[in-house]
């Protein structure tokens, strides 16, 4: 299945994801080969629970309704979503969004008690729904690190501990969300987008991002909307059976992956909820990373993958979930193809080797190898310096720099010092320095760095210059 094209969203046994002990199976490697095309070419994938757990996940459901059909027809200001994204891992209890008519309850363990208080009962299984769907998450997140020739468990450095440890907060959380519950409306009918007399599904430039590594989830009736490969958006919880839910990967597991894997953009379609009296009710587990460690793409590189200029360093999970992250500047690393699943003469599936090294390789440019080497300059040595002094390097824009390193009292001023940051050099990521000041950066920076290096780059961009001057009176 490996190689050609699905003509719909792949279903997987959940059961065949479970990785055991010695020699890869050949039905895992079939499993783990047709999900990850399902991601590839959808975004999406539909995991097949056993009969008992799927009867665990509609029992939550049932709660779910029950739970926000109970509740006040109107949110308090209290319960007012917030759009303060440092709160990321600190969700708990009930929230709703008047806007869109959304209503969440979210459980963490360790944050939200186990124990109903006297005011109000929670929707009931949360702890085992949660367990449940946790491992789901993790032996999916298991199967496309071996999909893409990692090692076991990769990603373990970045999980919570299993289980938690005294005083410890989950990272992941478990969102049961209600859309459209006629009395939770009111007086917001006419906040919301109408087509007709019904309610519209959100526009363009309302479509969400998870910034999950893995997202389960499983709805009472269907809306869920995915862009696929093709920019189409394919209703993906249509046809979903008794004992099925939608897995899609979220924007931390992209940037883990140097871009491999695609984030899904999801829609929520809430048209002709007005008939029902229950509103449209789903549960969603969101296996996430810890905040205080960083998504780096090491392993990626150790498998043999490329990793591009944007993946290159760490990035602190923390400022990951608190900075917005244009659609637009997403999708544009790797193609299907990379994401393919190479099969042996027999029909068995097997997964991708290291890239070996050729000799025929061309060695890189020299304005490529400075940037390269700017790179690690950074990583190696400023962050260094600036881990040791306890300053957070937070890069200014180019264009706003160079005025910046004019002044004495600009945002950057203090910093620069601090660090001993070139003089005239603004105060941007290497990458985007221009190739003298780079030169000026590894010079302050780089003991090694001589006037050879410089001599090099300086002839080669010389020669690049005169050889465009010539094709130009050629033509």
């Amino acid at each position: 299945m490996a190689g050609s094209d699905l003509p719909s969203l792949a279903r997987v046994r959940l059961a065949d994801l479970v990785p055991s002990e010695g020699l890869a199976s050949d039905l895992y490697k079939l499993s783990v080969s047709t999900l990850s095309q399902s991601l590839a070419q959808y975004s999406a994938a539909i995991v097949q629970f056993s009969s008992s757990d799927g009867a665990l996940l509609r029992s939550g459901l049932d709660s779910a309704r029950l739970y926000f059909h109970k509740r006040t027809p109107y949110p308090s200001n209290e319960m007012m979503q917030t759009s303060d994204t440092r709160e990321w891992c600190r969700t708990s209890g009930y929230y709703a969004d008047p806007q869109i008519w959304q209503e969440t309850y979210d459980y963490r363990p360790g944050l939200t008690p186990t124990e109903p208080n006297t005011m109000e009962i929670p929707p009931a299984g949360l702890p085992d729904i949660f367990a449940l769907l946790g491992k789901v998450a993790r032996n999916i997140l298991d199967a496309i690190s071996f999909y893409l020739n990692l090692r076991s468990s990769p990603f373990s450095e970045v999980l919570d501990n299993v289980p938690l440890r005294n005083r410890e907060i989950s990272s992941s959380v478990l969102s049961l969300c209600c859309h459209a519950r006629p009395s939770f409306q009111g007086d917001q009918h006419h906040n919301l987008p109408q087509d007709e007399g019904q309610l519209a599904m959100f526009p363009d430039n309302d479509h969400q991002i998870d910034k999950s590594l893995i997202t389960l989830l499983k709805s009472d009736k269907a809306g869920l909307h995915v862009r696929d490969f093709n920019g189409q958006w394919v209703l993906v919880d249509e046809d979903l059976g008794p004992q099925e839910a939608v897995v899609f990967p979220g924007l931390a597991l992209y940037q883990a992956t140097a871009g491999y894997v695609n984030p899904a953009v999801l829609k929520t379609d809430i048209n002709n909820m007005e008939a029902n009296i229950y509103g449209r009710c789903s549960l969603a587990f969101k296996l996430m990373p810890k905040s205080m460690t960083s998504l780096s793409c090491s392993e990626m590189r150790a498998a043999g993958h490329g990793v591009e200029a944007q993946f290159q360093l760490p990035v602190p999970v923390d400022d990951f979930m608190q900075r917005s992250h244009p659609t637009d500047q997403l999708f544009n690393c790797h193609s299907l193809q990379n994401f393919n699943f190479p099969m042996a003469q027999d029909g068995s599936v097997k997964p991708a080797g290291r890239r070996k090294n050729s000799s025929k390789c061309k060695p890189l440019p020299p304005s490529k190898r400075l940037r390269l080497e700017a790179q690690r300059v950074l990583k190696e040595r400023v962050q260094d310096i600036a881990d040791k002094r306890g300053i957070k390097l937070r890069f200014c824009n180019l264009k706003d720099c160079e005025s910046h390193v004019q002044s004495s009292d600009s945002p950057c001023a203090t910093t620069r010092i601090e660090i001993g940051w070139p003089s005239g050099v603004p105060f941007v990521h290497p990458h985007d320095l221009p190739n003298k000041a780079k030169v000026e950066f590894l010079k302050a920076y780089e003991p090694g760095w001589t006037e050879t290096n410089d001599a090099e780059l300086s002839l080669t961009e010389a020669g690049q210059t005169s050889q465009h001057i010539a094709n130009c009176e050629l033509t």
